[in-house]
């Protein structure tokens, strides 16, 4: 009996061993299978078929997709050293040929060797964690450079090794500043945290590998472009909607992280103004006072479901704000479905005093672009949409006898192309809207209509969330002459994607573009308005300019039609009247100010490892910010705030600011345009 239970004791010794989450078991070289190859030449030979750019899978995209898939395995450049990265260029110029003939062997041996990088990462990390006192000190006189792209690649193992103690270093001394936790607190935390991941990691698969492998070759045509494997081919898009009892928020994966794209107007985020575009999401926690799950690595469908849950029910994101990279903060938004008469156009009338008159300007806010295609497709003459309903509030308008209109196109992402066509119908008498070029043919459509249903002064306000078909409404009206586009320099979605089943997956990729009447494109550059506002948006993380290998900006030759009376002369007066304003107006002024210290807080590229210095340097900036807030609210009359829980939140703010100084040009707009006989 004692021999019999020497065995199982040695066996149990050395599951405890295999489970121990410290112990660095060599990982399992993934390979590819039969069907990746077969899929992978679908892929390949769909991409040179039908992409818009006809492009074919030779050594210059080659490079890119090599490029392309060391930033996505290696983004912070933590895992693979100089060495490892001058072996890997013998396989630089080999995708396109192996690509082409399904063979993913060389593209599985970079990966294999990220895996067992961020395998002993791991592993090294909870060593230290379970020794902290002998390894790890807070009050170090070293930096770490946080920005990845910024980072130089490490010339040995033993270097990786000292940067993987910096990164510890500086998680807990972030976690213990934005939680204020115990040491002991934080070691259970990064426990936690880094188990889960090095988990995580053990459970990635073949099919996983030829996902991002496919991905790293369709975005290199263009980001628009993606591979949907049979798990996930259900959804059109993997930058995904949460509306319908979630949060209503398109996000991205950018590498190991989850990005706030832009937010649905109206929607929970929206309303909460506590989350905006280029946050990043690092961990999600149900209800008030639910665990929140570290979320860094996981795929953008399993970090969806965390955030998706019942109507009235809170969730609770855990971010590193777009304006700070060396904080975090966790945001609790309740879900919520997107009512539908929320996302419709709304109206509203300001008076304006300037100088002796006042001015009555009628406002219209399109949260986006609507058609009941439904209605619209079995002959319902009373189809609601974006054209039917703005037209009615033209008309109510109108018997207000308001001065001037300014249509409100901020954070609308798009919608409907006819309707973006239709509402252009509402302010020309007839013409060519909009242009669309795909690889065999030429389309365009045009306002048939001669009736004007508005006939004053117009403004368009756009900001950097403005996209798609809100850049054809403004290009259009800009094009035409028809009135002043005021804002910041748009979106820049200037492509159409389609959807194309693949043996068991399907492929979106890019099958168009779209033009301005006047022959200039919407992609890239998106609208540039006449009268520019300060920017909101960090132009790096928003915008198609950001994503890499985004389709440049390009014209083609314009097609004829008839512009208004030009607005140079208008525009320019309209101009420097608003800057001259800008100087003393305490709105803009305060906006100024935010904004220059947000633009300072996303320079730091480095962060030092002293706990002490972190802490002095966090008080420094929050008072400063406290300073801002009291000098603006001291201008304005108010009391001023103690703490920054007691400020209103800036988004909402800077709207507002913005949206009077666009009803203040507009006022100067229609005395100009009375004294210089400007008619439409």
């Amino acid at each position: 009996m004692k021999n019999r239970m020497i065995p199982l004791l040695i066996l149990l010794i050395l599951l405890v061993l295999v489970c121990h989450p410290t112990v660095s078991a060599q990982p399992v070289r993934l390979a590819p299978e039969r069907n990746h190859a077969i899929q992978c030449i679908r892929i390949v030979s769909a991409l040179e078929r039908y992409h818009y750019l006809g492009k074919k899978l030779d050594d210059t995209l080659s490079e890119q997709i090599f490029d392309r898939y060391i930033k996505y395995l290696d983004p912070s450049r933590h895992l693979l050293t100089r060495p490892d990265l001058q072996e890997l260029e013998k396989y630089r110029q080999k995708f396109d040929t192996d690509l082409r003939r399904g063979n993913l062997r060389s593209a599985y041996e970079i990966y294999n060797l990220h895996h067992r990088r961020a395998a002993e990462r791991y592993a090294y990390i909870l060593d230290l964690l379970e020794k902290p006192d002998s390894f790890l000190s807070l009050n170090s006189r070293d930096f770490l450079v946080v920005d990845g792209e910024q980072r130089p690649w490490q010339p040995s193992e033993d270097d990786l090794r000292t940067l993987w103690k910096k990164e510890l270093i500086h998680h807990i001394i972030t976690l213990t500043l934005d939680d204020h936790n115990t040491q002991t607190d934080v070691s259970q935390t990064l426990e936690k945290i880094y188990t889960t991941r090095q988990t995580r990691l053990s459970q990635t698969t073949t099919d996983d590998v030829f996902q991002l492998v496919m991905n790293c070759v369709t975005e290199s045509f263009d980001p628009h472009t993606q591979y949907f494997p049979p798990r996930v081919s259900e959804d059109f898009d993997i930058h995904m909607r949460l509306s319908l009892e979630g949060i209503g928020a398109v996000l991205q994966t950018e590498y190991e992280y989850t990005k706030v794209v832009s937010l649905v107007p109206k929607g929970p985020a929206d309303k909460s103004s506590q989350l905006m575009p280029g946050d990043k999401i690092i961990g999600v926690g149900q209800g008030e006072t639910g665990e929140i799950k570290d979320t860094i690595g996981l795929r953008i469908d399993e970090v969806v479901k965390l955030i998706r849950g019942p109507k009235n029910t809170f969730v609770r994101l855990k971010i590193i704000p777009a304006k700070k990279s060396d904080a975090t903060t966790i945001v609790s938004i309740m879900r919520d479905t997107v009512k539908l008469e929320e996302q419709s156009a709304q109206k509203q009338i300001k008076t304006v005093v300037s100088g002796q008159r006042n001015y009555k300007i009628g406002i219209i806010e399109i949260p986006n672009f609507y058609i009941d295609f439904e209605a619209y497709h079995r002959g319902d003459s009373q189809y609601k949409s974006t054209t039917s309903d703005v037209k009615k509030l033209l008309f109510e308008l109108a018997e207000e006898n308001i001065d001037g209109l300014i249509i409100d196109l901020r954070d609308n992402g798009g919608g409907a192309l006819k309707e973006a066509s239709d509402l252009t119908g509402l302010f020309l008498t007839s013409g060519p809207t909009v242009q669309i070029r795909t690889k065999q043919q030429m389309t365009r459509l045009y306002d048939d209509d001669p009736e004007i249903q508005y006939t004053g002064p117009l403004l368009v306000l756009i900001n950097r969330m403005s996209a798609s078909a809100s850049e054809i409404f403004a290009g259009a009206i800009k094009d035409y002459q028809r009135g002043i586009i005021v804002g910041t320099q748009s979106f820049g979605k200037g492509t159409v994607q389609e959807l194309k089943p693949l043996g068991d997956g399907k492929l979106k990729l890019t099958s168009a573009k779209f033009y301005r009447v006047s022959g200039k494109s919407t992609q890239h550059r998106g609208v540039i308005p006449h009268i520019l506002f300060p920017k909101v948006y960090k132009s790096e993380d928003t915008g198609e300019s950001s994503l890499d290998g985004a389709l440049p900006w390009d014209t083609i030759p314009q097609i004829p039609f008839q512009a208004y009376r030009s607005l140079t002369p208008l525009y320019t007066s309209l101009m420097h009247e608003f800057q001259q304003r800008s100087l003393q107006d305490p709105g803009m002024v305060y906006l100024e100010k935010r904004l220059a210290w947000t633009s300072k807080q996303e320079r730091k590229i480095r962060l030092p490892l002293d706990i002490n210095a972190r802490k002095e340097q966090r008080i420094m900036d929050q008072q400063t910010e406290i300073e801002i807030e009291n000098e603006y609210l001291t201008a304005l009359g108010k009391d001023p705030i103690r703490t920054l829980e007691d400020q209103e939140p800036v988004l909402n703010r800077y709207k507002e600011i913005l949206l009077q100084q666009a009803e203040k040009i507009m006022a100067d707009m229609i005395l100009l345009t009375r004294q210089q006989g400007y008619a439409w």
